[in-house]
């Protein structure tokens, strides 16, 4: 039996629903455990409800199951945030510390904490962006990212708090639905292109965004968990980038294969928070650091999100 014990805080959601079956995998589902606020949720790991904003409950279950390892995604995404922006704020910023202060009292030996391209802003360099460059986000779900990764590099400088994390971009995948993202209309897309045969668009044809694979986006989460610590040189958070492209780049293509697709633009508030982030992104230092590498171009993912999806 794995001496690794798993908890994955925010389980159930686009991340964490793919991330909970591959750590089974590698670990045994007995080294897993997957939480979430909701009552019940199906998994073939042992379930807990638990809000992370609930310290003492967060306590409670990383000792009671000998927790080593957390996965912590609860969050609110960008659009969500931009509803609730109290909320998104406090989520984002008091979930992150409710683990990294258990870590520091030496409760959890590592963590993963995800940040986000949306850390970019406007003043950003937009193409190939680099890894150290101008951050001045515009959402309260960039800037609560941005904060994080400042408070993840302070908890390891001043406490050796092993912190672990990266910057997703747009993220597709089949086993979840869109979850309030802006780069979420590459994952609507496939539903409504098998349900309809058209898809209205929020962003205009040509916002080229950085985007990745579901698979791709958990096998670097995993892979970064897994890397020895001298080879984690960042503690702030690392780009990871696979493709960019534009919704009608990605309607063309699943064209190929529903010839009768279409697609029309209306683009809303989330257009405004897609100009401020980069159109792709460079990621080197993770290249370099830790061997990251992905798998799924565009081509690869529209065949595989409507062979699964279908």
């Amino acid at each position: 039996m794995s001496e690794t014990r798993i908890l994955v805080i925010g389980a159930c959601g686009q991340v964490g629903t793919e991330l909970v079956e591959e750590l089974a995998k590698r670990f045994g589902n007995e080294s897993v455990i997957a939480s979430d606020i909701r009552e019940s949720a199906n998994f073939d790991v042992e379930y807990v409800k638990l809000d992370v904003l609930d310290r003492e409950a967060t306590r409670k279950v990383i000792v009671d199951y000998k927790i080593t390892e957390v996965y912590q995604l609860a969050a609110l995404l960008s659009a969500t945030a931009e509803k609730n922006p109290e909320f998104g704020w406090k989520l984002n910023m008091d979930g992150l510390f409710s683990i990294l202060d258990l870590a520091k009292e030496g409760l959890v030996k590592k963590i993963f904490w995800p940040s986000s391209i949306a850390v970019f802003g406007p003043t950003t360099p937009r193409d190939n962006t680099p890894q150290r460059t101008v951050i001045e986000p515009t959402t309260v779900y960039g800037i609560s990212k941005f904060a994080g990764e400042r408070w993840c590099e302070y908890y390891f400088n001043r406490w050796g708090v092993d912190v672990r994390s990266v910057r997703y971009p747009g993220l597709i995948g089949f086993k979840s639905l869109p979850g309030g993202g802006t780069t979420d209309y590459a994952v609507d897309i496939f539903h409504q292109a098998l349900k309809d045969g058209k898809y209205e668009c929020f962003l205009s044809a040509d916002t080229s965004l950085p985007m990745m694979y579901m698979s791709d986006a958990v096998k670097a989460t995993i892979d970064i968990m897994q890397a020895p610590a001298e080879d984690i040189k960042n503690r702030s958070s690392y780009n990871i980038s696979a493709m960019s492209f534009n919704p009608a780049e990605i309607a063309q293509e699943i064209q190929k294969h529903i010839p009768s697709f279409s697609i029309s633009y209306e683009p809303d508030f989330r257009q405004a928070i897609a100009d401020n982030w980069p159109a792709s992104i460079n990621d080197d230092d993770a290249r370099a650091d830790w061997n990251w590498a992905h798998s799924y171009d565009l081509k690869k993912l529209v065949t595989d999100m409507l062979e699964n999806l279908r």
